[in-house]
């Protein structure tokens, strides 16, 4: 994972770089793990389609250098991320009315 301000960049496993807009990231300390939420750079640009939301853990590069980003490994972490991406949409909904 190499990042910038709001953005990272993530190689798929067959090479290819792909750049991704961060939506939120956050640290659990059930789980001793920090986490990125994030989605296709351009995806909210299209108001038609729903966008899909990835999340990893990941593990913060040194000073100017790329960190790494991990799979999610279990059901429980899963259910943590999805509780805490619902409580971010719900506090963004609740800034725009």
């Amino acid at each position: 994972m190499e990042h910038g301000d709001n953005q990272i960049v993530v190689v798929d496993e067959n090479g290819n770089e792909q750049l991704y807009e961060i939506l939120y990231t956050f640290e659990s300390e059930e789980f001793e793990k920090s986490y990125v939420l994030y989605y296709a750079a351009g995806a909210d640009d299209s108001d038609d389609e729903e966008i899909e939301i990835h999340a990893s853990s990941f593990i913060p590069g040194a000073e100017g250098k790329a960190g790494d980003l991990l799979p999610i490994e279990t059901d429980e972490e899963w259910d943590m991320i999805e509780e805490v991406l619902n409580t971010f949409l719900d506090e963004q909904e609740d800034h725009e009315d």
